[in-house]
């Protein structure tokens, strides 16, 4: 067959897609919306690899150089800048304090000049929250006069919350707690991470972009398969007008191409406009801007070739099993019996190739990336292979029933083809689900450990500043609202000058805040006692006997010309007692000293920590606590405690999963809406005949979702299955225990039976206009 054979039946076909009046317009509309929804989807994500490279770039653009820096001479053309970040909420806020030394200090990315004292720029979407209702708690820590805002070469998301304020004597907050530098030039090369990916993470990845794409192309195989019947009786005219079987595909297939190509140019604007749109959207605290979305033009130019090629192949091979006669297509007859054994071997041959890498992530070794993608798409494509089979047999055996279950079942058993293809794309997200779901389970114990602190006893913790008055500090943590309790905790080290290595901690606090530490019988203010009972109290036993001269030497660097050493003897009525983990998880041993026992000399010099614990009932309580820290010092930023914490690679994959996972979903939702409304515009006429003759709108609506409900159902029972048996597979290849993760299993079906059920019932209200007896009109 000729080339320009295949051309001239493909250009016909193309013609009747557009030249079919109203009909075909809207079977062609109803192909190109359904293949551009999963275009959109596919150039969004050729795009998210130039857009996690932009936030990387735009975030080493503006590094200030706060750690591991050689310290700089204050000159004209340096800036001191103080790190002043904060939460809001669960919202981060990025927050630098700035202070010019010199005309030609470096501007921010994204300022056009430095704030005054008092003074801030800040980001568009921060400006929004401060200037809402919001945003009233945070107007009251960020107490600075708004004189500007930060442009996008500042910022790495349209939704970042940041900003730039102005201050006067900074350097002066960085000899405390505070973390900053002096900067000449914004920018840092070296924030680019080096080390490499742990092979089970690279494994996450390939599984996330495998399991987030196989929907897509589900739909979009389906897509082109629209109104399918019709387009049979179209074939069979053609046929008897002189057309072979051959040249009546080639026809079809040309349809399918118009389809498709119509697709494409919807799929493009779907995508810029959700480019556009993707400003004013943050998922899962992520945001990017419009120009961060550019495809790579070789992957955009791939799904370009990739979806008309795909649309003709399935169309072709879709009409090998059906004969098109010129008085009707054979179709219409009770079909014959698919067969199994072929559609088994898409899941064995996915096994057969990641079968070989089990135990590999117990040697530390790569996964061949080939054999992993190969092998999870095969066992996903097996679902869209066996779920035809399954529907086919379990419908042909469903017995009798009301009148809506018999119009269902008949229904499916004259096209069960039909109605596994619309429910295809949710079984293989739903498997890749939860295949996804148990590799996360079973692999979470190595990227998220229980944190150290123990969040019933405390749940912030903040420092006091060097030389502030620390009882006035925690006054004020005390009258903040939603503060329940404040455990203070004050360290210093004394040494025996006999000896140049012997140190013993000194942990100074009152009776109240000791018992957080210690098992103590009883106590009172002037007691002293010595802790025993931790890994570290053998080394300083010695120097916490009564009578022993202990000594504190001012640090040579930072020492004031006054300060002089300060010496201590231990008292003789030191009582030994039982040490207890502290808030944070740390065992202290040495001396526990109460206010009265130690001269104010030596208390100046501790260095104290507040231990907060909230009522957390109290709405906004994590916030109080930061307007007062902001107020006692805007260097000052207290710790929140967590009781997970987690490798930062792993969350931002499981991130990733999220954001992807919920584009799919919505890509699913509007995908199965076309497809349903697609399936009751070709039984228009036959809805209106049964009205006619007088069956109830009740019974038809029942048997509709009769029709969506049995094959998801089925879809559902598979996609659990081969989920669960691909999840077993790759956490044996992590050398993982296989553990069924029940609720995960039980929730991805539970979203995916929600989305059918949402998409069903926003298909009712164009049913009901279906079913009016003007439906049996004919042109």
């Amino acid at each position: 067959m000729s080339v320009g054979q295949w051309s001239r039946d493909l250009a016909m076909g193309a013609r009747f897609a557009f030249s079919g009046g109203r009909e075909g317009w809207t079977r062609a509309l109803l192909t190109a919306v359904g293949v551009g929804l999963g275009v959109a989807l596919l150039l969004l994500t050729t795009a998210i690899p130039n857009a996690l490279a932009e936030r990387d770039r735009r975030e080493e653009a503006r590094s200030d150089h706060t750690f591991g820096q050689q310290e700089i001479p204050k000159a004209d053309d340096t800036l001191v800048v103080v790190d002043a970040d904060t939460t809001f909420r669960d919202l981060d806020v990025r927050g630098r304090l700035l202070e010019p030394e010199g005309p030609r200090a470096p501007l921010p990315p994204g300022v056009a000049e430095f704030p005054a004292a008092g003074e801030m720029v800040v980001s568009p979407a921060l400006k929004e929250l401060l200037t809402s209702d919001d945003g009233k708690l945070l107007r009251e820590r960020l107490d600075y006069r708004i004189a500007g805002t930060i442009g996008e070469p500042g910022l790495v998301g349209a939704q970042e919350l940041a900003y730039f304020a102005g201050g006067k004597g900074l350097m002066k907050l960085l000899d405390g707690p505070a973390s900053g530098a002096r900067i000449d030039s914004f920018g840092n090369d070296d924030l680019r991470s080096d080390d490499p990916w742990d092979p089970v993470l690279l494994l996450l990845v390939l599984v996330v972009f495998v399991v987030l794409l196989m929907p897509v192309a589900v739909f979009i195989a389906a897509a082109v398969r629209f109104g399918g019947e019709r387009r049979d009786r179209r074939l069979a005219a053609l046929r008897l007008v002189g057309s072979d079987s051959r040249m009546t595909r080639r026809i079809a297939a040309g349809e399918a191409l118009a389809g498709s190509v119509l697709g494409l140019v919807l799929g493009t604007g779907f995508f810029l406009l959700g480019r556009e749109l993707a400003a004013s959207v943050e998922v899962f605290h992520v945001s990017v801007f419009p120009g961060y979305l550019n495809p790579s033009p070789l992957l955009a130019v791939l799904v370009a070739l990739a979806v008309p090629a795909a649309a003709v192949l399935v169309t072709i091979l879709a009409l090998r099993g059906v004969v098109i006669e010129p008085l009707g297509v054979v179709r219409t007859a009770k079909p014959s019996r698919r067969r199994l054994w072929w559609r088994l071997l898409l899941p064995l041959g996915g096994i057969a190739l990641l079968y070989p890498m089990v135990g590999q992530g117990n040697d530390g070794g790569d996964f061949n990336q080939y054999l992993v993608v190969g092998g999870v798409m095969l066992l996903l494509v097996g679902v869209t292979a066996l779920l035809p089979w399954v529907v086919e047999a379990v419908v042909a055996r469903l017995g009798s029933g009301g009148v809506s279950w018999q119009l269902a079942v008949r229904r499916l058993q004259l096209s069960s083809g039909a109605a596994a293809r619309m429910v295809n794309g949710i079984a293989v997200a739903v498997a890749g689900a939860i295949a996804l779901q148990m590799l996360f389970a079973g692999v979470e114990g190595n990227y998220t450990r229980a944190s150290e602190y123990d969040v019933s006893r405390a749940q912030m913790s903040v420092d006091v500043p060097e030389g502030a008055d620390t009882s006035a500090i925690i006054g004020k943590y005390r009258d903040t609202e939603g503060v329940r309790k404040v455990t203070t905790l004050s360290d210093m080290y004394l040494h025996d000058r006999r000896s140049e290595d012997a140190f013993v901690q000194i942990t100074l606090a009152d009776c109240a805040s000791l018992r957080e530490v210690a098992t103590l019988p009883s106590c009172h203010d002037g007691d002293v006692f010595a802790a025993k009972g931790s890994e570290y109290d053998s080394e300083s036993d010695h120097l916490a006997k009564p009578g022993t001269l202990l000594w504190h030497e001012p640090d040579g660097e930072t020492a004031r010309p006054d300060e002089r050493p300060v010496s201590w003897t231990v008292p003789q009525d030191i009582r030994p007692v039982r040490s207890r983990e502290d808030p944070t998880g740390y065992e202290r041993g040495g001396i526990l000293v109460t206010p009265g026992a130690l001269p104010g000399k030596l208390t100046a010099v501790t260095s104290a920590r507040l231990y907060l614990s909230l009522d957390l009932s109290v709405p906004d309580a994590y916030d109080h606590v930061r307007n007062t820290a902001a107020r006692l010092d805007p260097a000052v930023q207290p710790m929140t405690w967590h009781s997970i914490e987690s490798n930062e690679r792993y969350a931002t994959i499981r991130t990733g999963l999220s954001v992807g996972s919920a584009c799919v979903l919505a890509l699913i939702g509007a995908s199965l809406l076309v497809s349903q409304l697609e399936q009751l515009r070709e039984r228009r006429k036959l809805l209106s005949s049964l009205v006619a003759f007088g069956t109830r709108r009740r019974t038809l609506g029942l048997s509709v979702l009769w029709q969506t409900a049995i094959p998801i159902g089925l879809g559902l029972l598979l996609a659990a299955t081969v989920g669960v048996a691909l999840g077993a597979v790759l956490l044996r290849m992590t050398s993982t225990s296989v553990r069924v993760d029940w609720p995960s299993v039980l929730s991805m079906t539970g979203i995916g039976a929600g989305v059918v059920l949402v998409v069903t019932l926003l298909s009712l209200p164009p049913l009901l206009r279906l079913m009016r007896p003007d439906g049996l009109r004919t042109e």
